[in-house]
Order: structure tokens, then C-alpha cells, then sequence
């Protein structure tokens, strides 16, 4: 492409011998350099003369009026020139009056002023082949204050067609006026034919001076000349300012962390002040207090069963509460029940359970990440539907990026001869490749704007995409003067849009230079279709050849030295599915390793070493192993009970369910299992001699309420996630309630019938797992079964005690609170989002691309702002959207993201907004001769290029209401929809670069019926954005210029990119995470304060799970787990087995048993409880979920997936280890400070009978299961 500006004009050796006002420097056309050259001006010394009537009206018409009269040093051929090539600049710079008024001055000054020999000084001339001399070298001398207000008037000047500056084009994106006119002067072979050096003013001596005239300003005075706000940043108008939200801070620490420490700092100062006061008082206190204190801290056996135990029987409570009472013959009668008709309590559960997993036949998983994350009535979702209804969906995108960074010295210059040599290659082989199943080409699936080329960006487009192009001598300058003026003829590619530097080259902005680039990016842009089309089909077909030969390439970039990272548009989807494959086998075997586990140590409730060693036949009778496995398919049967009823109702299963429901059920259903066997085996040993029915019946009326809360409490807080819009977390949640509650009826019926089942084999000395066969000797029934528990005896005699000694609770309390204190302090460190580079396997092929991606793209993902069901036709509704002409509105849509623009580190909008609107009218301009031009007989048909002028007439040329800046005389209704559609099918081309063919044929949807637009999008990009945290800010920041668009115009507007659907989620997950953790334990309060009979002791279980809840979310900060849907099921998970942890002991503490009340010892009050709860279910906490659970999680750690290792592994391993340390060391202390009263324990009912009952099962206990034996 020729320079748009300069003239033709030759080189010279000789000086002006004249330097005179009215005196010439050179005039006419004498010559070329070469046989491709173009006509050169003659040096011409002469004075300066009066042009004939023709040439003053052509100069008029190209320089306007100030060129009325005088004498002047130009011809008509040079008059020619100089109007074709200011027309160029003029189709980039129209829309700015004054910087087009001062670009054609200073080459009209240049060409005509018959003042040239004062300040144009021609340094070398040559023969031309004409025997002429012709000029091809000269100084231009211009003013400091002219060519500072030239540039001025032009530096914000926009060019739509490129979402950029017409300084990039014109002036190769000089950021001051000396390298403006220095680029403008450069002789190039498609820009200024010779030298033109502009030196400063005084470098030339007297009698020359600078060229000095006023420049006129962007907002100028006069308003024939003053610029939009589009161009012109003086007469914007002034935008709100944006309330970023300050981080509230005291020096560095966050104003919540602060109050919190503070707050925890003096409360801890004041109880180690309160420790330290009593602990002096009591030194002061006699040997004889002491030496009692010593006695008491280790009683006798006759202590043990005579005053302590007394002192036990006064601290019992004697209250009955009625709930409890009815729910506990309930379950009674339940366990009854179901233990009397086993085979028709498991018929009935394995028959009920087998209907409802016929839903599996409906069984479908959802893996489109759009359906999985956000809601089909979201706002997000339904402008997406827009968007794709009315411009297709978006189109679909493949990148390469290669880059040379396997030296010592890191990243190098990408680019060289060889490079391009092999990469060209490259590039043919994958527009010839056919895909593997339907034989596409890329010509086939290819975005086809113009419907003449591909959509390709790479820097074979700046070469014709054509190796022969590339010159080893000249590349460097080729690819530098393409990358500064891209909309030169051979620099365009063959979609005819430009190439802007940034999307095909990375790493350069170091040195400025592009030949240095780091990283060379290439994209090809493919058409999407609808889901499930043939077209699409073909189309993922071809994508995945890509795929494969780009594999193949990486290895050729390897052999050179280079490092090539890619993505297809499948890629993403695959590598996920691939991590999902990995995760699924990590999963199963930590079930597996959890099942195993739980089979064993459910077996080996009531065995010890020395059990097994004294009478070692008994422990193929009394192991619990097939019981165990029980217990495991009850798990699964109501996991696939949850799956099959949901699937009938058409909920999807998502892949967060499939792996996260067993485990989550498993943790739920294996405790309550190893409470119900725990609870048995007591019953058991107390009342052996009543019939396995009534016992079950026993130990069901007092495990029964636990489970009941424990399950009522988990179900209700999954279910409240069902209310979320968001399918991933809506899904699980129904799932999750669905799987927790048949589970727990599962247990309570047919667990309950196998466990009688099982005991009657027991009892008749048949061996587990094979039932037909008698074990050696008989079954006898006495009291060395009730041999304790190496964990339980710990709990009893060691743990327990220790713990509820005053000081320990102190130190207790100190520390747990100082955690949660930890927790709230850095909740603001928690942040939001979900790297790609996470929830894809390590080893992935994508994680190299996305760090390239981040390292090396200079531009954001594209943003459009979209107007639906909006008249365009009528002028009110143009000036409203326009932005170049002077009636358009304050706040226009344009001139509202011009401004945003301007702060791109709170709006994240990078490059001028690619406005249709004005890039239509300014086509209409008739000065622009070669842009609208039509067919005289025919005015709706657009002439091309080789049509003659005899048969076309330019638009607007003898219009009434001429074409003008103010938008009067612009077409409106009918005629403003025929020059649009008109315009649309314009090819873009060097001639005119505004024609809408290329740009925005698929910008807009005219409504002819209607007389309206029913759609249209205004496009531009966002800053670089090289963080989660970016993406969130970018989406938010969009949210909030379209509401002010919206407000400030009446507008209709919404912001679309491809990224938005799935960053919709976090403009909401903060407040959303809040209110489903805050209903969930505002339900778990109401739910516990009822079944146990105190709002005191809910309060306490919630304050508890509300705790565990915080000190995740600080370990999530410490540990860089961001909240996103995954994290958010995780913390409803967390309140689920929070619940569990905490629920059973908190029960326990207000139902004590009696057996434990009356050993509690030296303990009195709520501290006699506490240790009874501790006593009664602590082991079964323990044994039951945390050990059951630590080694599942254990397992998680060999996953090769970041996200299972960061998601899953390290939540719940802190779920785990934060739950139980909550549940089984501060709730027991907690309790003992802030429980309620309790009520009479539930093995207290029988009266004197039980008492007696008591009385002779703890007879029957041995010597070793005694306090006095282990004082010892």
C-alpha cells in the first residue's frame, strides 16, 4: 500500500539557490527512480506562479478556500497525486475535523505554497531515466508548535476497522510529533516514495524558517472543526467515579483481622491473668489441702464403687423429656420389629430400593461445563442464548503459540528465515489437511468473513501467506513496516481484515522491535453451529486432525530448538474428561481402601489381643466382617436409590456427584453403623439374658434419636442447596439429601435386621462369612465378652479425664478459639475463581499452552456490547449509539466506552470500541469517492472496483442536505436500512477501509419487516487479563458500564464474551455462600434444639459447625483453595459432616448413660456428662468417621489431578482433622461450660429393675475393664 499521505516526489543533490518568499523548491512531475517507481517533482528554484482556472478549482476542491487566489508551486499531475493519496488518510482520519484539516495543510503547504524555499530544502537529487533530475531526498522545516498541535489534533483519533488508532496506521504508532512526522517522511516502497527528513528549526540557518501556521485543535473554538469525544479526550464529559471497594486496613492487616485478634488478644490476656491468680491463691493453701487433693485425684477401688459412685447417682439428672421419651419407643418398637421379621424387612428394602434405581435407565451425566455451572433462566445464560440466536454462537478458536525458550538464557527471539521457512510449511500442510472421518478442510469449517478467505492470524498473513513473499534480505523491514501499518494492500490477509500485531506476535514490547518477538501466535478461527448438528460434527472432526498433527509438530519444533504449545477448541473438554478418567480410579480405590477398613474394625468392636489370644476359636464366631460389608452395600444401595429416583425426575448427574456423594454418604452411614454396633454390644453385655429382638430394640431406642438428628440435620442442610440456581450445586445438593436420608432408613431397618441376623448366628457358634459351618467348642455366654476396647479404655481412663481438668479446658478454650479467630482473620484472603491449569491433569499438554497464554497474548478476549430490539433508523436512537460526529450524545454508547477506555485499570477495556454506526455514516461520506458508490439505473447495487463512472454515481454526492459532521441529512427509517444493507456487503480494501463487509457482516440484524435493528454489537477487547481475579473483575467492571449505559441512555445493552457464562457464578458466590452455610445452621439450631430438648445445647452444636466452617475457609486461604462451585459444595460438606462429628456426643452429653454417670468419678455436673458422652460414642466417632475417613482421603494424595489434589484432598483431609478435633476435644469442653441441663439417661427408664440390671452387669465386667485394676 502507497503511504496515504505523502506525494510523490523525487531525490536531489543541489541546495535551493533561492530562499526567498514566493520562491519554489521543486514543481511537476520529471521522473522515476526505477522502472516500478512512481513520477518524482523536479527541483524547481523558480518563482511561484498563478495556476490556470482547472488546476485552481481542483486545489480548492482538495485544499479548500484558503487556496482561492495566490500563486502556487504544484501542476495538475501532481494535484492528482496528491488527491488520491490524501483520500487514503482521509477514509482513516475523517471522522476527526481537525486533524484531517491539518493533515491535508501540511501536504498542501508541501506541495503548492509558493513559499517552499523558505522551509523545504532539497539535499539530493538523481537522473531519472528521463534524463530529468528528480528530487529524492529533502529537510522539511516545521514549527516545535505546529507539528506539536498536528499531532495533538491526531494521537486519539480512532479507527474502527482495527479497534484501534489511526496513529498505528498513519503514523506507525508514534507516541510523540517528531516520530510522527519522522514516519511520515521514511521512504518506504509502500509509503513515501523519497526521504523527507523534518529537522529541527535550527539546523537550518537564516533565510529559511519553519513552516508555522496555527494547527487546529481536536476541540477547537470553531465548530466546523471540532472533534468527537471519540477522538478527542478535551471535550468528553466526565464520568462518575467508580467506588472500588477499599480494603478497610490497619498498617497491613485487614480492619476485620485486626478487630478479631484485638478481641482475642484481650480475652486471652484476661484468662491467663484470671489462671495466673487463682494458680498463686492456691499455693498459698495448706499441706492438708493438698495432700487431700492427692488422695482424691486417685480413689480406691472401694471409692470407686461406694462414695464416687453415690456422688454419681446424686449428679444424674431426673428430668424426662417427652420428645426423647415417645422417640425412643419408637425406635424401640423398631428395631423390634425389624430384627423380628428380618427377611421381610431386607425383601422389602432390597424390593423398594430396586424400583427406585430403575430411574438409572434415565441415568444421563452432564459435562457441558455452560449447563453445569450456570442456571438455564440466569441472566448470563439467556444473553449467551441471545448472542448465539442472532450472530451465531461464537465462533471456535484454535492457538499455537511457539516459542523459543529452551536456551540457558530463557526466552529468545522466535522469528528467523529458517523459522518462517518451516513454519509456512506448517501452515500448508494444515490448510491441505483433510479430518479422518468426513474429509474436511479447513476451507470447509472456516470463519469466512468476506466469503473470500479464512479467518487466519499468524505472520504468514503479513506475507501473502505465501513463503515466496519472504525475502531473507528484507523480511525484517517487510514485517516491521506491516506490523506499524497493517492495513497495506500486501499486508492484508485474506479475510481483508488487519493483523494487529499484538494477536500474532508476544514478548516484543522489551525491546519495541517485532522482529525481536519472543513468541509467534497463530489462530484459526472456525465457524461454530449448533449443538448436536452434522455441522458441527464435521467441524469437531476436523479439530481433532488438528489435534493430531499438532502433536506431531511439537515434536519437529523440538528438533529445532523450540518449544510449540497449542489448544483445539476440544482440547479443554477432553483434558478434563482425561483428569476425570484419572480422578475416577484414585476414587475407587480409596473406597476401596475405606470399605476394607470399615469391615475389619466394625468386626473388631468388642475383640482385644488378649480376647482373641485366651480363646482364639472365637474370632471366626465373633468377627463382624460380613456385617461390615452390610453395612458397606447399605451405603451403596442408598446412593443408588438417590441416583435412580433424581434420574427419573430428569436431574443430571454431574461429575462432582459421582465422586463426592459415596464418599460423602460413606462418612455419614459407617458412623452411625459403628454407633448402632457400639450401642449393641453394651446392650448386649447388661441384658444377655433377654431375647436378641428386645436387645436390638434396646439399642435402637437409644441410637435411634442420634441418627434421627444427625440425619435430619444433614438432610435439611443439603436440601436448602436445592434452592440454588447454580446446576452443579443444586444437583449435588439434591443427590446428597436424597442419598443421607435413605441411607438413614436403611440402617434403621434393614442394618438393624441383619445385626439381629447376625448375633443369632453369634449365639448359635457359627463363623462369619461362612454361617453353615460351627466353630470348635460351644457358645458361651458370660461376662468375659465385655473385655473393653483398647481405644474405648483409653478414652475412659486416660483421655477423657485429662481433658475435663480445669486447666486443660482453659488451654482448650484458649487455642480452639484462637483457630477460629485465625479463621475469621483470613477469611478476606480467601479468593474467588478456578484456574483452567488446575482442573486438567499435570501432565497435560494445556498446561503449556495456558502459561503461554498468560505470558505472551498482549490483548484480552474480545467484549461486545450488544443492543437488542433498538430503532437505529430514527436519528434520537444514532445519536445515542454514534461517537464521531458532533450531535451525538454526551453519553452515547461510544463516548461512554471511549471514557471507559481511558481507565483501563478499573474498566478492563483496552481498545476503542469498533462502532458500526460510525463507521456506516462515515462510508457515506461522498469525499470518500471509492467507498459508496452504486449503480446510477440501480441505486440498491453496489459497484465494484473496475466499474466504470459513466455507471456509478457516488452516494451523497448531490444530495440536498449534504454528508456533514452534525448527522443532519443522514438517511433515516427505510433509507438508512437500504444504504445499510448496501454497506454490509462492501468489501473492505485499501480504497476503503470503513466498508462494513468485513468488519461487521455479522455485526448487526436488520429487521426490514419492523423497520429496526433488532440486534447489534459493538466490539472491543479487554486489557490483558493474566489472572482469575482478572477475569472476575473484567466481567464485574462490563456488568457495570452496561448499567449505565442502560441508565444513561435508555439503551437496552448487555456485555457478552465467551468467558462471561462461566464467571457469572462469582458475582454472586460470595453473598450465595453466605446464605446457604447461614440457613444451614440456622436449620441445624432449630432441628437440635428440639431433639434434644435444649436451645442451649443447639446452640452450642451450631456455634460448633459454624466454627468448623471458619476454620476451613482460613485453611482454604493458607492453602490457595479459591471458593468457587466446587469449594461451595465442600463447605456444604463441611456442615453435613460437622453435623455428624458433633450431633452424636452433643446427644450423648444430654441423654447420658447411667452406667457412665455413675463411674464418672470425680467428676460432677455437666463435667460427669461430658466424660459420659466422651465415654459412650467418642470411640465410635473416632474409629467410625475419622479414621474411616483419613484413609480415604490418604489415598486422594496420588492423584496426578491439581484439582482433585487441592479440591478434595486437601479440604477434607482439613475437614477431617478440624471436624473430629471440634467434635472430640473443644464440643466435650464447650458442653461442660454452656451445655444445657440434661434429662434422665436413657438407659435409666426401668427404674430399680434397670439400676439392678446395672448393678449386676458391672459385676460381670472383668478385673481389667475396672478403674481400680488399671490404677495399678
Amino acid at each position: 500500500m502507497k503511504h496515504p499521505l505523502m506525494l510523490h516526489l523525487p531525490r536531489l543533490l543541489l541546495p535551493a539557490l533561492i530562499l526567498l518568499s514566493g520562491v519554489c523548491a521543486l514543481r511537476g512531475q520529471c521522473g522515476k527512480k526505477s522502472f516500478f517507481g512512481t513520477q518524482l517533482p523536479c527541483p524547481d528554484n523558480t518563482p511561484a506562479t498563478e495556476p490556470g482556472s482547472k488546476t485552481r478549482k481542483r486545489l480548492v476542491e482538495i485544499c479548500g478556500d484558503a487556496w482561492k487566489e495566490g500563486p502556487v508551486c504544484c501542476e495538475d499531475d501532481q494535484l492528482e497525486d496528491l488527491s488520491k493519496n490524501l483520500k487514503r488518510a482521509e477514509a482513516l482520519i475523517a471522522s476527526c475535523p481537525a486533524c484531517k484539516a491539518n493533515f491535508f495543510d501540511l501536504f498542501c503547504s508541501f506541495t503548492c505554497s509558493p513559499d517552499q524555499s523558505l522551509f523545504l530544502n532539497v539535499t539530493t537529487t538523481q537522473t531519472a531515466s528521463t534524463g530529468k533530475e528528480i528530487v529524492t531526498e529533502l529537510d522539511y522545516l516545521v514549527s516545535p508548535s505546529y507539528g506539536s498541535g498536528f499531532f495533538d489534533s491526531c494521537k486519539d483519533v480512532k479507527f474502527s476497522g482495527t479497534n484501534g488508532y489511526a496513529m498505528e496506521l498513519v503514523g506507525g504508532g508514534a507516541k510523540d510529533y517528531p516520530a510522527f512526522l519522522k514516519f511520515l517522511g521514511d521512504e518506504k516502497p509502500f509509503g513515501s516514495p523519497f526521504q523527507i527528513n523534518f529537522p529541527p528549526e535550527d539546523k537550518l540557518g537564516a533565510p529559511m524558517r519553519a513552516l508555522d501556521h496555527s494547527p487546529k485543535r481536536c476541540n477547537d473554538g470553531d465548530v466546523a472543526y471540532r472533534c468527537s469525544c471519540v477522538d478527542c479526550p478535551a471535550v468528553c464529559p466526565t464520568l462518575q467515579e467508580v467506588e472500588v471497594e477499599k480494603e478497610c486496613k490497619v498498617g497491613v492487616i485487614p480492619c476485620l483481622s485486626f478487630a478479631v485478634i484485638l478481641i482475642y488478644s484481650i480475652s486471652l490476656f484476661t484468662l491467663v491473668a484470671f489462671t495466673a491468680a487463682e494458680f498463686c491463691g492456691n499455693l498459698g493453701r495448706g499441706s492438708f489441702e493438698n495432700s487431700r487433693l492427692l488422695q482424691d485425684s486417685a480413689p480406691s477401688d472401694d471409692e470407686d464403687e461406694g462414695d464416687v459412685v453415690g456422688a454419681g447417682r446424686m449428679d444424674r439428672p431426673y428430668r424426662e423429656y417427652f420428645l426423647n421419651s415417645r422417640l425412643d419407643d419408637l425406635f424401640s418398637w423398631l428395631g423390634n420389629t425389624c430384627a423380628s421379621f428380618p427377611a421381610v424387612t431386607i425383601s422389602a428394602s432390597v424390593i423398594i430400593v430396586g424400583l427406585l434405581s430403575l430411574g438409572w435407565l434415565r441415568f444421563s451425566i452432564e459435562t457441558d461445563p455452560v449447563r453445569l455451572w450456570v442456571s438455564p433462566t440466569s441472566e448470563a445464560a439467556l444473553e449467551k442464548k441471545f448472542f448465539d440466536d442472532n450472530f451465531d454462537p461464537f465462533y471456535r478458536t484454535q492457538q499455537v503459540f511457539l516459542v523459543n525458550d529452551n536456551t540457558e538464557a530463557g526466552a529468545s527471539p522466535v522469528l528467523s528465515y529458517d523459522v518462517l521457512s518451516w513454519w509456512f510449511d506448517v501452515e500448508n500442510r494444515i490448510r491441505r489437511l483433510k479430518s479422518l472421518n468426513y474429509g474436511v478442510t479447513l476451507d470447509d469449517v472456516c470463519l469466512k468473513p468476506t466469503d473470500s478467505g479464512c479467518v487466519v492470524q499468524s505472520v504468514a498473513g503479513y506475507f501473502g501467506n505465501s513463503f515466496w513473499n519472504v525475502k531473507e534480505g528484507t523480511w525484517r523491514s517487510d514485517l516491521r513496516s506491516c506490523a506499524a501499518q497493517p492495513v497495506q494492500s500486501q499486508c492484508l490477509p485474506d479475510f481483508g481484515q488487519p493483523l494487529n500485531k499484538d494477536l500474532i506476535l508476544g514478548g516484543w514490547q522489551d525491546t519495541g522491535d517485532v522482529v525481536d518477538s519472543k513468541a509467534m501466535i497463530v489462530t484459526w478461527v472456525l465457524n461454530n453451529h449448533a449443538e448436536g448438528s452434522k455441522e458441527l460434527v464435521k467441524t469437531m472432526d476436523w479439530e481433532q486432525s488438528l489435534k493430531s498433527t499438532l502433536l506431531a509438530v511439537q515434536g519437529e519444533a523440538r528438533e529445532r530448538g523450540l518449544r510449540l504449545s497449542f489448544s483445539t477448541e476440544v482440547s479443554l473438554e477432553e483434558e478434563l474428561n482425561k483428569s476425570t478418567n484419572t480422578d475416577a480410579k484414585i476414587v475407587v480405590v480409596s473406597y476401596i481402601a475405606m470399605f476394607i477398613y470399615a469391615s475389619f474394625a466394625l468386626g473388631s468392636t468388642s475383640l482385644t489381643i488378649s480376647h482373641v489370644l485366651s480363646q482364639s476359636s472365637k474370632l471366626l464366631v465373633e468377627s463382624k466382617f460380613t456385617l461390615g460389608i452390610f453395612g458397606i452395600i447399605i451405603v451403596l444401595m442408598s446412593v443408588s436409590a438417590s441416583v435412580g429416583l433424581f434420574s427419573a425426575m430428569g436431574v443430571k448427574v454431574t461429575l462432582i456427584i459421582a465422586e463426592v456423594i459415596p464418599f460423602l454418604v460413606l462418612a455419614v452411614g459407617v458412623d452411625n453403623i459403628f454407633l448402632i454396633v457400639h450401642e449393641f454390644e453394651r446392650v448386649n453385655y447388661s441384658h444377655q439374658d433377654q431375647r436378641v429382638e428386645v436387645r436390638v430394640g434396646k439399642a435402637m431406642g437409644r441410637m435411634g434419636p442420634s441418627i434421627l438428628l444427625s440425619a435430619t440435620c444433614e438432610t435439611i442442610a443439603f436440601a436448602l442447596g436445592a434452592v440454588v440456581s447454580m446446576p452443579a450445586v443444586r444437583n449435588f445438593a439434591i443427590y446428597a439429601a436424597g442419598a443421607v436420608f435413605v441411607n438413614a432408613l436403611l440402617q434403621v431397618t434393614m442394618f438393624v435386621a441383619v445385626l439381629s441376623l447376625n448375633q443369632k448366628r453369634v449365639e448359635s457358634n457359627r463363623m462369619d462369612c461362612f454361617p453353615c459351618f460351627r466353630a470348635p467348642g460351644g457358645y458361651e455366654s458370660n461376662g468375659s465378652a465385655a473385655s473393653e476396647g483398647v481405644l474405648q479404655k483409653f478414652i475412659r481412663k486416660g483421655y477423657a479425664p485429662a481433658l475435663l481438668q480445669k486447666q486443660t479446658k482453659r488451654v482448650v478454650m484458649a487455642l480452639f478459639l484462637g483457630l477460629f479467630t485465625a479463621g475469621v482473620a483470613l477469611l478476606p484472603k480467601v479468593e474467588l475463581g478456578l484456574d483452567q491449569r488446575i482442573a486438567i491433569p499435570s501432565d497435560s499438554y494445556l498446561i503449556g499452552y495456558f502459561n503461554d497464554l498468560y505470558d505472551y497474548l498482549g490483548v484480552g478476549p474480545p467484549v461486545y456490547f450488544v443492543t437488542r430490539n433498538y430503532n437505529v433508523t430514527s436519528r434520537e436512537a444514532q445519536q445515542s449509539l454514534c461517537g464521531h460526529f458532533s450531535t451525538c450524545d454526551t453519553f452515547s454508547l461510544s463516548n461512554v466506552l471511549e471514557q471507559e477506555r481511558k481507565r483501563p485499570e478499573i474498566s478492563y477495556i483496552a481498545e476503542p470500541v469498533a462502532s458500526w454506526i460510525d463507521d456506516f455514516f462515515l462510508w457515506l461520506n461522498p469525499s470518500l469517492d471509492k467507498c459508496c458508490r452504486v449503480k446510477k439505473k440501480n441505486p440498491s447495487e453496489l459497484c465494484d472496483e473496475l466499474s466504470s463512472d459513466r455507471v456509478c454515481k457516488v452516494c451523497f454526492e448531490d444530495r440536498d442536505l449534504a454528508w456533514n459532521i452534525t448527522l443532519n441529512g443522514m438517511p433515516e427509517g427505510g433509507e438508512f436500512l437500504g444504504y445499510l444493507d448496501i454497506w454490509l456487503q462492501a468489501p473492505t480494501g485499501e480504497e476503503c477501509p470503513v466498508a462494513g463487509k468485513a468488519a461487521y457482516s455479522h455485526a448487526i440484524v436488520p429487521d426490514h419487516d419492523r423497520r429496526t435493528i433488532k440486534a447489534s454489537h459493538f466490539r472491543t477487547s479487554h486489557t490483558a487479563l493474566r489472572s482469575q481475579k482478572d477475569f472476575i473483575n473484567a466481567y464485574a467492571s462490563a456488568r457495570r458500564i452496561s448499567e449505565l449505559l442502560s441508565h444513561k441512555s435508555g439503551l437496552e445493552v448487555f456485555p457478552y464474551s465467551k468467558f462471561y457464562i462461566f464467571f457469572d457464578q462469582y458475582s454472586s458466590i460470595v453473598g450465595l455462600t453466605e446464605a446457604l452455610l447461614l440457613a444451614a445452621l440456622a436449620c441445624i439450631f432449630l432441628v437440635s434444639s428440639i431433639l434434644l430438648g435444649s436451645a442451649q445445647t443447639g446452640l452450642v452444636v451450631s456455634a460448633t459447625v459454624l466454627m468448623i466452617v471458619v476454620d476451613i475457609l482460613g485453611i482454604m486461604a493458607l492453602w490457595g483453595v479459591s471458593l468457587n462451585a466446587v469449594s461451595l459444595v465442600n463447605l456444604v460438606i463441611c456442615v453435613g459432616i460437622g453435623v455428624e462429628f458433633c450431633s452424636h456426643v452433643a446427644r450423648a452429653f444430654m441423654f447420658p448413660s447411667r452406667s457412665a454417670i455413675d463411674r464418672a468419678r470425680s467428676f460432677r455436673g455437666k463435667d460427669a456428662r461430658a466424660l459420659s458422652a466422651l465415654t459412650n460414642v467418642g470411640g465410635s466417632v473416632f474409629s467410625g468417621i475419622t479414621v474411616t475417613k483419613l484413609i480415604g482421603v490418604c489415598v486422594l494424595a496420588f492423584t496426578r489431578s491439581k484439582i482433585f489434589e487441592i479440591y478434595y484432598f486437601r479440604m477434607w483431609l482439613a475437614l477431617v482433622i478440624v471436624a473430629a478435633t471440634h467434635a472430640l476435644v473443644f464440643l466435650p469442653v464447650v458442653l461442660s461450660y454452656l451445655g444445657g441441663e440434661g434429662y434422665v439417661p436413657d438407659d435409666s427408664y426401668g427404674g430399680l429393675e434397670e439400676d439392678l440390671r446395672s448393678r449386676t452387669y458391672r459385676n460381670l465386667v472383668p478385673a481389667d475393664y475396672d478403674d481400680s485394676s488399671e490404677e495399678d
